[in-house]
């Protein structure tokens, strides 16, 4: 029985293999072993940790359409700020989704499985990342969706209840607030808040607005949430490899982000309980971020401190173009001077989907199902 099995299976991927073969007769197969989706899209909202190629065209300093990045990614450089996978692709299969594309090049009238809006370099706060050109601020992310769903996906559906239903049902991640700190907070030269605001009402002016926007989006038809916390942003090389500065991180900006993440879950359970219908997730994407810098061995890598690709000044800046990168990617947590490698968010994304110790009220996989 199990040699039967076994030819069938052998049978069923070369009856697959040959129908690859007639795509060029614009043939078109789905080959997947998997169920239909466990979600009818992934929306994503956020910065350089999560942009999938947004900023390719905007007026920007920062982009990452250029080798090394992409350098392990199956489609190349598409201006990810990694070498592969960023933590939403990683979502995105795990729900049995096509990677969300970016919603600035995106072009089609067929199904929607998912929109990318994030763009790197900015922030919950308008006025952050743009002393390097233009980047979609968060307002200018949700009022990009709030458009296209009010103009343009509503014509995809046969009716108003399968619109209504295919967003409630959907996913909507957001990962952003790093770069306040990093490029704002952090840069009294350029932004003056850090003289206006001690770092506890700056978190909590932080955490209103990112609640404001949420819930811009629950007025749309949006139900189900995943928002990340901010990353221990004292342990990446930008930060932690400063002149003068010794030790794996620095202390200082990681308890500055401690505010926002501890006013955060409140949030998001104050949300979920006064929105009805919604769920908000949280993901302790810091917690695990740091506990895999300071234990890289516990997470299957090798260093925790150094980037991966060869960066400007002491590899506290992104990746110089061109220049290969080190051979162990996938035992590294730094890509760059700022961002994980594909290997990272592999562990982060993971856990999230289905550890309710990182996600939590329920774990991705639980919450697909209410």
């Amino acid at each position: 029985m199990v040699g039967a099995m076994t030819n069938r299976s052998g049978m069923a991927f070369k009856f697959c293999a040959f129908l690859l073969v007639v795509i060029r007769l614009q043939t078109r197969v789905v080959c997947s072993s998997s169920a239909s989706p466990l979600a009818p899209a992934l929306y994503v909202f956020g910065d350089s940790l999560v942009d999938s190629g947004n900023n390719n065209l905007l007026p920007t300093l920062a982009k990452a359409n250029y080798l090394p990045y992409g350098h392990d990614f199956p489609r190349g450089t598409t201006g990810r700020f990694t070498n592969g996978r960023t933590v939403v692709d990683f979502l995105a299969g795990f729900l049995g989704l096509p990677y969300a594309p970016p919603f600035l090049s995106f072009r089609t009238s067929g199904v929607i499985t998912g929109l990318n809006f994030a763009s790197g370099g900015c922030g919950i706060l308008p006025e952050t990342g743009s002393v390097t050109g233009k980047c979609l601020n968060l307002d200018d992310q949700v009022r990009l969706f709030e458009s296209y769903a009010a103009n343009d996906l509503p014509r995809l559906f046969k009716s108003s209840d399968e619109f209504s239903g295919n967003l409630t049902k959907s996913i909507f991640a957001f990962s952003i607030g790093s770069n306040d700190y990093l490029s704002n907070y952090l840069n009294p030269t350029l932004y003056s808040t850090s003289k206006t605001y001690e770092p506890q009402p700056f978190a909590q002016l932080l955490v209103a607005s990112l609640s404001r926007h949420l819930e811009r989006l629950y007025n749309v038809g949006a139900r189900k949430f995943v928002v990340f916390e901010i990353g221990p942003i004292g342990c990446i090389p930008t930060i932690a490899k400063k002149p003068n500065h010794d030790g794996v991180c620095d202390g200082g900006p990681n308890l500055l982000v401690s505010y926002f993440n501890q006013m955060l879950q409140p949030m998001l359970e104050n949300m979920t309980s006064s929105l009805a219908g919604s769920m908000f997730v949280l993901s302790r994407a810091n917690g695990i971020g740091y506990d895999a810098v300071i234990n890289p061995s516990k997470y299957g890598l090798t260093d925790s401190t150094n980037p991966c690709c060869t960066t400007w000044w002491n590899g506290t800046l992104p990746c110089i173009p061109l220049l290969a990168p080190c051979p162990d990617a996938d035992k590294r947590f730094f890509w760059d001077g700022y961002h994980p490698t594909d290997a990272v968010s592999s562990i982060i994304a993971s856990r999230c989907f289905s550890d309710t110790n990182i996600c939590s009220p329920v774990s991705i996989q639980d919450l697909v199902k209410i």
